[in-house]
């Protein structure tokens, strides 16, 4: 590790490059079972309390998301990873 560093405020260029793109085409491996595959393979529960994305595979939650005025909570604990691919 380096003593080189910026506060996480640097990272916002970059995370709204990432986030601008639709996440559904994104790829993301399943921290369960390891399935890997486009968000938009998951089995979507909801609407209320929030949104459940679960694994088509071993059904373990992958993404849980509520939103309330002016705000939008994200859970990826599930995701090992997501892959996105960006413009350009």
């Amino acid at each position: 590790m380096s003593d080189n560093w910026t506060d996480g405020n640097s990272l916002g260029g970059p995370l709204r490059e990432v986030f601008s793109v639709d996440i559904t085409a994104a790829t993301g491996r399943c921290s369960s079972c390891g399935t890997t595959g486009p968000l938009a393979e998951g089995r979507l529960f909801g609407p209320a309390p929030g949104l459940v994305l679960r694994c088509p595979h071993c059904g373990e939650p992958l993404l849980r998301m509520a939103t309330g005025p002016g705000h939008a909570w994200l859970d990826l604990r599930g995701l090992a990873f997501i892959e996105v691919t960006t413009p350009g």
